[in-house]
């Protein structure tokens, strides 16, 4: 008997009973009959009318012929004899959520991006080119972890496989300056589950958190679900106006800030800048989320010390991933704890996924113990290096004076100012690249509020231009692709 095919035939008998198709009473076709208008076995027919019997959807008896039970009562579940009825969409009740259900339901969100087609150029941002991850270097640690013997499979522990928390203590020190112990360090599942965690730790409903301005939409959403309210705080090209962090009797909880390269705007937050914000931070008593999304890429010069590492008061939470330097499917995070916060995190973790998968973590700590993850990233900087230069290289050549790049010093992606239109054109311009298969992602998103000191905001369309994820000669076509939207726009 073919299971697969009983299955279907099942599928079609129950909705024609539960549509009314086959009403109570209504007799069926015998097995013999059903089975050669379907062109499948006896057996299976009779398997099916068997288990239909067995749940009380139709009456069978030897020599005389099934018929659907009478009296059944369609469009009702739970009981034996009772068939499911799909409920039509005007008859579906609205779902029962909790508070923090209505929030997410209500909540705007910017539509997830589709993987472009093959002719079409994507200025994704978070997106890296599939040949540079290292293929063979991880094949080569996965094995041998693999033949390592293990005694039984049992829960790891919560904050992450010690191997890879020693690890990343030393590579945090030698990368980004930090001097910490493995057992303030939680490996988690991407920077994403990083910040959840923060919220649902730090944050109650009613509370406030400082955000820049513009940020990182994913991060403001998660703080938002939790009935927080945004305080933003607007950039500039040094990153996080610091003299613009509210003061006064109501307290903030926390403030997500990106030190080392401001998301989305490029800014490098100066020595300056960094005091006063942990100087506010300790009379707050807020904590500080330290978003540290692509802290290895800096061009010209090293990449810079992480804020935690000037941190005495123990107010800084450094979330770092490794979904720039090896791919965001890994779905790898860590974050470095103050240590009054190390045990409530551990406790949050284990309660939200229990750990994050131990294979990964120790191919991983292997690389990092290796030298070739080092060596990897430092293969990155330059690739990435060169794939800037293209891009400031096309934007020149394209673009000329109609273009303006900010953010170029470090990370992956570069926003491009088009001083000659106003955002409120980013659609239309966005429509119109799409058109010239050239997908291309607006800053104004971004943006908390569309008004600047109380008058309709004077910014300039930008666009967030992402190009780790293409090759030279893709990024001076996107460029050529989106001169000639722009120009459609601005005619001469």
């Amino acid at each position: 008997m073919n299971s697969s095919l009983a299955r279907r035939i099942e599928a079609m008998l129950r909705a024609q009973i539960a549509d009314g198709s086959l009403p109570p009473g209504a007799r069926l076709p015998s097995t013999r009959a059903l089975a050669a208008e379907l062109g499948v076995s006896r057996t299976t027919v009779t398997t099916v009318y068997e288990q239909l019997a067995a749940e009380g959807c139709i009456d069978t008896s030897p020599g005389r012929a099934a018929r659907v039970t009478a009296g059944l009562q369609v469009g009702q579940a739970g009981q034996a004899g009772q068939i499911r009825a799909e409920p039509r969409p005007a008859d579906r009740a609205a779902p029962r959520l909790s508070a923090l259900g209505h929030r997410l339901a209500a909540m705007p969100m910017p539509a997830l991006p589709t993987v472009a087609q093959s002719e079409c150029i994507d200025f994704l941002y978070g997106a890296i080119a599939a040949a540079d991850h290292p293929a063979r270097l991880w094949l080569q640690a996965c094995q041998a972890e693999l033949r390592q013997p293990q005694q039984r499979l049992y829960y790891d522990p919560p904050q992450g496989d010690p191997a890879l928390r020693q690890a990343l203590q030393g590579h945090l020190r030698r990368a980004r300056g930090l001097d910490c112990d493995a057992e303030r360090i939680l490996i988690v599942h991407g920077s994403q589950q990083a910040i959840d965690l923060c919220a649902r730790v730090l944050l109650d409903g009613g509370d406030r958190f400082v955000i820049e301005d513009p940020a990182y939409l994913m991060a403001r959403r998660c703080f938002e679900l939790t009935g927080a309210h945004a305080l933003p705080v607007p950039v500039d090209a040094h990153g996080l106006m610091t003299d613009r962090l509210p003061e006064g009797a109501a307290p903030v909880r926390l403030a997500y800030v990106t030190p080392s390269h401001q998301f989305p705007l490029g800014g490098v937050l100066p020595l300056a800048r960094r005091q006063a914000l942990l100087h506010w931070a300790a009379q707050q008593q807020a904590w500080i989320i330290e978003d540290d999304y692509d802290g290895e890429f800096r061009y010209g010069q090293r990449p810079i010390d992480a804020l935690q590492a000037m941190d005495t008061e123990g107010r800084v939470i450094h979330v770092g991933t490794f979904s720039k330097t090896l791919s965001p499917q890994l779905r790898l995070g860590y974050m470095v704890l103050p240590p009054a916060l190390v045990a409530v995190f551990v406790q949050a973790k284990r309660l939200c996924d229990r750990h994050a998968p131990r294979l990964e973590q120790r191919v991983l700590a292997r690389l990092i113990d290796s030298g070739a993850y080092e060596r990897h990233v430092r293969r990155q900087r330059r690739r990435h290096e060169r794939r800037r230069a293209a891009l400031l290289e096309a934007v020149a050549r394209h673009l000329g004076t109609r273009a303006r790049v900010a953010g170029d010093a470090a990370g992956l992606h570069v926003v491009l100012w088009l001083p000659g239109l106003p955002a409120a054109c980013e659609p239309t311009l966005i429509a119109a690249a799409r058109a010239r298969r050239l997908i291309v992602h607006p800053v104004s998103p971004l943006h908390a509020t569309p008004q600047e000191g109380g008058r309709p905001s004077e910014r300039p369309a930008g666009l967030v231009l992402g190009h780790a994820s293409l090759e030279a000669a893709q990024i001076d076509a996107g460029l050529r692709r989106l001169a000639d939207a722009l120009a459609a726009l601005q005619p001469a």
